[in-house]
């Protein structure tokens, strides 16, 4: 192993020139950014803006609860499975084409998903979007890698961070604004990012000036990506359907989860052998790299989440309208756009970037909990107070995982190191939103029948285990409701809390090594200890 490992460095290295680059100035960054910025907001806010819509939008396209988080697991599972790929083919292609390419296949896709007529059609157009929106959020930090050197690159993570979280959060007050616009409707939510992806596909060609690359003919390895979309697809499927279709210990669960285990075997024997593999494996011999993968799953299980389910909570629980829904998010908002852009200039200014993760995984996992208490009757003050813990934690981890990965690395590395971050960040997420998911419909549906049983009503009475329309409930039914709705979504943010807290012990065991002042600049070599044993 040790000899292939030897021979891809040797190989690679003189594919890839490594002559020192002219240092480019603030402005000239700027500029350059300005696009790759304006992508990244439309490509997060592909997975985000139809948070605070879906109830409408399921209710227009008569979905139930399974169908509300796999329309925003659809997208995640494709960014999951085309985010290596894309940080693959950066190594071999021109960084810039490949961007332009993602922002098309994301301009397509949503005008389709705007025309979906029944909630199959919008799954698959959510697909195709995610394909297109992972390439622009990975190749916009790997863009980012080639331009400036990792020291300067938490000045500029910083920015990423702050657009991401106003994607990421601010998309579900758009949705709401969206939807509750009589002359535009929830279809707009699928429309409102073409123009401005159009506008950053022209921006870019006319600022994203990278440093010449020499491009070979790319080896896709096109076993390895179906293999890792079939493994984790069928383990979500399971996490989806079980407690409910089938027992949680059934021949079902038993199949599905040997499978999914089998099929990922099979993906890190692929990948073992293949050419130009989609993960390669030998950048896990450094332990930053495994250790910072990792923790980016358990860190989108509460990234994901978050978002997905507050939507939920406010309109199902708190009885506001999907604009107020937003409207009511934005502490964290603001607490992950502040912390993040201020954590990136410090790490600049001082080169010290593990605190600001060990601090940020703590402050998640204190923040989910306390959102944990969440009931339908509980304070704003006090959910602001949470949100806004939870979304400072986020803004410190998400992007500073990726830099922490960036600067451990050689240069011709970047991309693909930099896109198994996001790649494991989208997997927790999606998995972790699937999960959380199947657990608030159970919960739900318990709670709503305890409810309706102390009340001496039917559970019939309810209308079935769809998203349910308040409006139409009648009078005495809704607090019924809406207490369950509550409770269940109180309950998901407490199980999400431990996975933080994973990643908190995880980022204690990664070793802070200096950030390289040039982006061509060799990485500090590691002691035996930084290796993960092959």
């Amino acid at each position: 192993m040790r000899q292939r490992i030897f021979s891809r460095r040797k190989r690679m290295s003189t594919t890839h020139p490594t002559a020192p680059q002219a240092q480019m100035s603030h402005r000239q960054v700027l500029e350059a950014l300005s696009g790759l910025l304006l992508g990244l907001f439309v490509a997060v806010l592909s997975s985000t803006v139809v948070s605070n819509a879906l109830p409408r939008i399921l209710n227009d396209l008569h979905g139930g609860e399974s169908a509300y988080t796999w329309v925003v697991t659809a997208a995640l599972l494709s960014i999951t499975a085309a985010t290596p790929l894309w940080g693959k083919l950066s190594d071999l292609v021109s960084k810039k084409l490949l961007v332009q390419i993602a922002m098309v296949i994301y301009v397509l896709s949503s005008a389709l998903a705007g025309l979906s007529q029944s909630i199959g059609m919008l799954i698959f157009c959510r697909v195709l979007q995610g394909i297109g929106a992972g390439g622009v959020i990975a190749l916009g930090q790997i863009c980012l890698a080639a331009m400036v050197s990792p020291r300067e690159r938490g000045r500029y993570s910083g920015y990423f961070g702050a657009v991401f979280a106003l994607a990421t959060i601010g998309g579900p007050l758009i949705g709401g604004v969206i939807v509750d616009t009589s002359w535009l409707g929830w279809r707009w939510c699928f429309y409102v990012g073409v123009p401005f992806a159009l506008l950053a596909i022209l921006v870019l060609q006319r600022t994203l000036k990278l440093p010449e690359q020499t491009v070979r003919k790319p080896k896709i390895d096109y076993l390895g990506a179906v293999l890792i979309t079939a493994s984790v697809s069928l383990l979500m499927i399971w996490i989806s359907l079980a407690g409910k279709n089938y027992d949680w210990v059934s021949w079902q669960t038993a199949v599905m989860v040997l499978g999914g285990l089998a099929l990922a075997g099979l993906f890190v024997a692929v990948e073992k052998r293949a050419a130009e593999p989609l993960i390669p494996l030998d950048l896990f011999r450094h332990r930053t790299v495994a250790l910072a993968s990792v923790a980016s799953a358990f860190v989108g299980v509460g990234m994901y989440g978050t978002t997905t389910f507050l939507g939920q909570y406010f309109q199902l629980a708190k009885e506001k309208t999907p604009t107020q829904a937003g409207l009511l998010t934005l502490p964290m908002i603001l607490g992950l756009a502040v912390s993040s852009t201020v954590a990136g200039k410090l790490i600049t200014k001082y080169g010290k970037w593990k605190g600001y993760l060990v601090g940020g995984t703590v402050l998640l996992a204190v923040g989910l909990g306390l959102m944990g208490t969440a009931r339908a009757d509980t304070s704003y003050v006090l959910l602001a107070l949470y949100m806004a813990i939870a979304g400072v934690g986020l803004g410190l981890t998400s992007q500073n995982l990726v830099l922490a990965v960036q600067n451990t690395v050689p240069r011709h590395e970047l991309g693909a190191a930099s896109s198994v971050v996001t790649f494991f960040r989208t997997m927790g997420g999606a998995m972790g939103v699937s999960a959380l998911g199947a657990l608030l419909g159970h919960k739900v549906a318990t709670y709503t029948a305890e409810n309706f049983a102390k009340a001496g009503l039917p559970a019939a009475a309810g209308g079935g285990d769809g998203i349910p329309d308040l409006s139409k409930l009648p009078a005495r039914i809704v607090p019924l409701v809406t207490d369950a709705f509550g409770h269940g979504v109180g309950t998901v943010f407490l199980v999400a809390a431990p996975f933080a807290v994973v990643g908190f012990l995880l980022v204690l065991f990664i070793r802070e090594v200096p950030l390289r002042t040039a982006a061509d600049e060799k990485p500090v070599a590691a002691p035996a200890a930084e290796l993960v044993a092959d």
